[in-house]
Parts: C-alpha cells; structure tokens; sequence
C-alpha cells in the first residue's frame, strides 16, 4: 500500500532471508541468498553503507543479528554450519565460532536463526538437526548445546532483559528456556504442520508481557 510503504531498499539479487535492526545507529543489516550481508542506513540518499561475504567466502548467509553488547559488530550464520562475528567498520571477520562435530559423524549442520545475547557476549544458534548452541563471542568455543526439539528449529528470540530464551520448531511447538539454567520453563503448541512445516519465527515483545508466532499455517499468533 503507497501510504504505508515509507521506502525500498534495491540492491539484493535474490531472496532476502534475514533482516535486524539497530535502534543505537538505526541501522539495519540484512542477509540474501545471493551471499552478501548488507549494512543499510535507510534514511541515505545512498541507504547501503557496506556489503559482507563479497565472495561467499563463508558460504551463503541464513540469518544475522548485531551483537547486543558491541553494535559495532554483528554475527552471521551460514549454510555451511560455519557463524562468523564481524567488525561492522573494517568489514572483517574477527571471530568465526568453532563448529562441533557429533560424537565423530557430521551431522545436518544447516543453521536456520542465529541471535546475540543483549546484554552477555553469547551468541545463540538454532539448528536443521534440532539442537540450540551457544557460544562465547570472545572464544569463539561452545559453552553448550542441546537437544531442544523434535523437529527442526527455525526461529529463536531472547527477551529484552536476557532471562529467556524463546525457540520455534517444525514440531509445532514453541518453547520457553531459563537462559541461566538452560531448561524448558514452558511449552506451547502454536500451529499446524503444513507440507511438513511450521513455526517460521517467533518474538518477544519489547516491554509487554507478549509473545508472538507465526506459522506455515498462514496465521500470527500474539500469547499473553
């Protein structure tokens, strides 16, 4: 609709996978499957400040956030399994997490949601073989991983106060974990399968007690 589309931002040559916001710089950064990553500053004449992974040097990006402690990075995860942190300013990868191999057997590595602690240096990856990880942003190791679901999961949300972990699954459910504690506080089952697929992404609200959903079944749920 003309009246509420306040602008486009053209330069991706293919699908658009992910998208974040900063409110510090009120930059966005967003992730495509034609391999780069994107700082935009949307109010610019030239809203695209810089381009990331050039040359799918770590594969093609499936999803990205800023770093909630360092805005002035940002973390990215690819199709290969790999998750890399980024200095937004010179572009470079400063650290690129250490992927773990299950007792000796790859296993389907495909992240679907990466996402940063607002306040620890934690960054959290959601996995295609159901697992959550969590590694230290300065090491670059694994603090821990988990299997969190039946199914894949798709979508992860911490809240604004770094207390809860919210995570999304193909398994129809959507889950609440104490970050502290690592455990599963709460279960919802959220929406129908549809072709094999369902929860696409989940959020917390900002400062009310909501969380939202949605889902291959064409609906967005608000819980309170």
């Amino acid at each position: 609709e003309p009246n509420v589309l306040a602008g486009t931002l053209i330069a991706h040559t293919d699908a658009v996978w992910g998208l974040a916001y900063s409110g510090v710089k009120n930059h966005l950064l967003s992730c495509s499957a034609d391999g780069t990553i994107r700082l935009w500053n949307p109010p610019e004449k030239i809203p695209c400040i810089c381009t990331y992974n050039g040359e799918k040097e770590h594969g093609i990006p499936t999803s990205v956030d800023f770093i909630g402690c360092d805005p002035a990075h940002m973390v990215v995860s690819f199709n290969t399994g790999s998750t890399v942190i980024y200095d937004l300013e010179t572009s470079q990868s400063v650290v690129m997490f250490s992927s773990q191999v299950e007792s000796g057997v790859q296993s389907n590595n495909h992240i679907n949601k990466v996402v940063s602690h607002p306040t620890l240096p934690v960054t959290i990856t959601a996995h295609e073989d159901r697992h959550i990880k969590f590694f230290d942003n300065k090491t670059g190791k694994m603090i821990h991983s988990m299997v969190a679901h039946l199914d894949a999961v798709t979508s992860l949300a911490v809240d604004p106060n770094g207390i809860y972990l919210m995570s999304g699954s193909h398994d129809c459910s959507i889950r609440l974990w104490n970050l502290d504690s690592k455990t599963c506080v709460q279960e919802i089952t959220a929406h129908r399968k549809k072709l094999d697929e369902s929860i696409y992404d989940v959020a917390f609200h900002p400062s009310k007690a909501y969380i939202a959903s949605a889902g291959a079944d064409a609906l967005a749920k608000v819980f309170v």
